[in-house]
């Protein structure tokens, strides 16, 4: 579709037009239109700033522990608190502060960047950030109870179980870290629907630019390395809390097993920070350059490739326990490999500053410290890989100093140039130009002064995490410039922060596009508009602004795509995956209390079982569901056309009548993440198995016996049932949808019956032995999804009886057929493992 046919209105029209937007977009007003704001940019912000207030706690706690390690002999925390603060501070940076700031910067930017309107699920969005939120504060509020963890940011067993930390303070970090991660998982589905869907008409997946690119990989990487991370921590949760026991060697479990789920997440977690913080610098980059990226593609590939090696990495990080030497070969081959696609990246920025004319602005100068920082930080990465040298370095100070520079490099140092990058679009005023080079003089040589002498310390013997070290091992000095020098970098950080902060009231105003940008974030006016653009941009480049002049002024006019407001709803475009072409007209929520309400409903489940209030916990958790299908039964409109004007000469489908829907695809990545948290799960049984001499031991044996090969036909009657709905529907609408999926659900509650009776009768208690504990804890989730897939296949059964579903939008009953099919087979796998694997074995 081409701009030039956009018609022109008169200017009254216009104005109109433009108020009925900035009504149905903007937030109510007062506190109450603040804690139900759902636009993306309202969650992206609370996002950013949530994240540098948990810097700043995380890097308050480091001050305390480099003040400890000043001189030897210091008394300035004792050992217990000394753990509790490297535990904190080390669960903070990972958890509160790297991944989800990164995630704020891409809720804030990716619809301006792609020329949509907002995310295709804004309450979505605003649920992660205050799981986000009260998670971080449910692992802080063990300081108030005087229950802080203390076992590391990686909660090794067996240190961590019952008979060896008997309080609750790893209970609060097992659930205020899983419960943190619900943000990211749901943000990884919303990103990734919205980089797929949400461009701009034209924007074809060779015109993205490089930070959607980067943010792609990153949330599919979250998608399928957050949940053995999350497997591990209920696992270990369920053996503190029930008795199980997958980690205890006295009964079949291993403890290694822990150390498997947590790197599986651990390693890709390093690049999950890195590829976000790349994608800043390869904006920056060209902007300052003043030139295309060089290498779009080869980019592109590197990123991806990044993502793929990332996940074969993970025993980078077990050298030292005993892996076979073959195994350690591998291991050690791609860690180095994975330098590779890094280093293209590195160079293709490198080669867009020597062809262009840069720009020594405060983004640029911040780039520079990242160049030599990382790349230090990837040449000590190059030599941990190295096998032999990993066992001399192995947890000293090198290890810590090797962390620091890669993600500080990786992150901080991007973050900072994006953060001064960006300013100028969110505020609308320019930061100080002296305040900020200040502090980056501060940032960049207290941070070299503080963590270059630790690649020594360690070299000389000085281990990490220990609260003292004796004064014979000659590293008093190093540290004490160390600690010194840790607090220049924290007076620096605390500047920008504070830089960031005035710039909003009292910076210089500034024009728009103050860098001469080239993409759609900056064809925005200040005030940015809560619906972004008036009409929506149609581009033919990857940088529109400098290949079309004329883009901001027609995007703040009403007269083009979807600049008609006349339904009265928030609407955005989808387009076609790989050509940008335009599917679909997508109706967005308004304010909600919903997410706040349905947070603070987990916050009181998890409350409640931390407390060993389990009845407390069971009734909590009926008004959670209660509160989801009231959440669920407030999207779509049943009177809304099957079809609508998105602008002049162009008719869409809603997307509710589209195959290609954002809901469809939201359910393709959420089962994506849900297979790969069972995929850890069959792992985790296999892995147990591979190290017990008898698996399963006598007479524990769920075999195949006729009770079970009723399931398993109860269950393909579910996915017969569930199929079916479709061309029932089709012929008589959505109220025929209540046969098949009421014989789903009736056939669900039967193998829910079966197979505990099945399960039951063949294995023992779970506290008996690691083959009883992982076999239930693997019928019982395969279970909740059975009563989960019951449960919303007669939720769009209700649904179609009150015309939310028919064949004119049936997206939902594609989604109840699909997760019943995909219950179904997971199933199927289930039981093979459950109850014929110990046939064969």
């Amino acid at each position: 579709m081409s701009e030039a046919r956009m018609d022109i209105l008169p200017p009254g029209e216009n104005s109109r037009r433009l108020a009925a937007l900035a009504r149905i977009w903007n937030n109510a007003p007062g506190w109450r239109g603040q804690l139900t704001a759902v636009n993306h940019g309202t969650v992206g912000l609370r996002f950013i700033a949530t994240g540098f207030a948990f810097l700043l706690a995380g890097g308050a706690l480091a001050m305390f522990i480099r003040l400890q390690l000043a001189w030897p002999g210091n008394q300035v925390l004792d050992p217990e608190r000394y753990a509790q603060f490297v535990t904190l501070h080390g669960t903070t940076m990972m958890f509160l502060f790297a991944v989800p700031i990164m995630e704020g910067f891409a809720m804030y930017l990716l619809p301006k960047m792609l020329g949509a309107r907002d995310l295709p699920f804004p309450r979505l969005g605003a649920f992660g950030y205050w799981c986000y939120l009260f998670g971080g504060l449910f692992l802080y509020s063990g300081l108030l109870f005087g229950e802080a963890p203390d076992g590391g940011w990686f909660m090794y067993v067996p240190l961590t179980d019952a008979t060896h930390s008997p309080g609750r303070g790893v209970d609060f970090w097992l659930i205020g870290v899983t419960f943190a991660e619900i943000a990211a998982v749901t943000a990884a589905v919303e990103l990734i629907v919205a980089i797929l869907l949400c461009r701009a008409p034209g924007m074809d997946i060779r015109r993205m630019p490089l930070f959607a690119w980067a943010m792609l990989v990153t949330a599919f990487m979250i998608a399928f390395g957050f949940p053995p991370l999350i497997l591990g921590s209920i696992l270990l949760e369920i053996q503190r809390a029930f008795g199980f026991v997958f980690f205890d060697v006295a009964r079949g479990g291993d403890p290694l097993l822990w150390q498997h789920l947590f790197w599986l997440f651990g390693h890709p977690e390093v690049y999950i920070i890195f590829l976000p913080a790349a994608g800043v610098v390869s904006m920056v980059v060209a902007t300052f350059a003043r030139r295309p990226i060089a290498g779009y593609l080869w980019i592109v590939l590197a990123l991806v490739t990044t993502g793929f090696l990332s996940f074969g990495l993970w025993v980078h990080h077990m050298f030292a326990v005993g892996i076979p030497l073959l195994a350690l070969a591998f291991f050690s081959a791609a860690s180095m490999a994975v330098a590779i696609p890094t280093g293209i990246q590195v160079f293709a920025w490198l080669a867009t500053l020597w062809a262009g004319r840069p720009w020594l602005r405060v983004p640029m100068l911040y780039l520079v410290g990242f160049f030599i920082t990382f790349v230090g930080g990837g040449l000590t990465g190059v030599m941990v890989a190295l096998v032999p040298f990993d066992w001399q370095v192995h947890d000293t100070h090198f290890v810590v100093a090797h962390l620091h520079y890669v993600l500080i490099g990786g992150l901080m140092f991007p973050m900072f140039a994006g953060l001064y990058y960006w300013l100028p679009l969110a505020s609308g005023r320019m930061p100080s130009e002296s305040l900020s080079r200040t502090a980056f003089w501060m940032v960049f040589v207290g941070f070299h002064l503080a963590f270059l002498p630790m690649h020594l310390t360690g070299l000389l013997g000085m281990t990490r995490r220990a609260y003292s070290y004796p004064e014979q091992l000659g590293v008093h000095w190093l540290n004490l410039l160390s600690t010194a020098a840790s607090f220049v970098l924290a007076a620096g950080t605390v500047a920008i922060l504070i830089d960031a902060a005035l710039c909003f009231r009292h910076g210089r105003p500034g024009r728009r596009n103050p860098w001469r940008a080239g993409t759609l974030e900056w064809a925005l006016p200040h005030p940015v508009p809560a619906y972004n653009f008036a009409s929506l941009p149609v581009v033919a480049d990857r940088y529109p602004l400098w290949q079309d002049r004329g883009l901001a002024a027609r995007t703040a006019d009403a007269a083009g795509l979807l600049g008609d407001p006349a339904s009265g709803r928030r609407e955005s475009m989808g387009t076609s995956i790989l050509g940008g072409v335009p599917e679909q007209v997508i109706r967005l929520p308004g304010s909600s209390w919903q997410p706040l309400l349905a947070a603070l409903a987990i916050a009181a489940l998890l409350a409640c079982f931390i407390a060993r209030l389990y009845l407390g916990s069971v009734l909590v958790l009926v008004v959670l569901l209660g509160q989801f299908c009231a959440w669920a039964w407030t999207t779509g409109d049943r009177h809304a056309p099957a079809r609508v004007q998105a602008g002049p000469r162009l008719g869409l489908p809603v997307q509710y009548a589209c195959r290609n829907a954002p809901g469809w695809w939201a359910l393709v990545v959420s089962l994506l993440i849900d297979g790969s948290l069972f995929a850890s799960l069959v792992f985790a049984y296999f892995y147990l198995w591979l190290g017990t001499e008898a698996w399963p031991p006598a007479p524990m044996h769920a075999g195949a016996d006729p009770t079970a090969w009723v399931a398993l036909v109860l269950l393909g009657v579910c996915w017969i049932a569930a199929a079916a709905s479709a061309r029932l529907m089709r012929r008589g609408g959505g109220r025929a949808l209540a046969l098949p999926l009421g014989v789903a659900a009736l056939a669900g509650a039967g193998f829910l019956w079966v197979q505990w009776q099945a399960v039951a009768s063949g294995t023992g208690a779970p506290g008996e032995h690691a083959y009883a504990s992982v076999v239930w804890t693997l019928a019982g989730f395969h279970a909740v999804h059975v009563a989960v897939a019951m449960l919303v296949g007669l939720f769009v059964a209700a649904r179609g009886q009150r015309g939310y579903v028919g064949a004119e939008r049936p997206l939902e009953q594609r989604i109840a057929a699909a997760l019943w099919a995909y219950v179904a087979a997971q199933g199927v796998i289930a039981w093979g493992v459950i109850h014929l694997f110990p046939e064969w074995a």
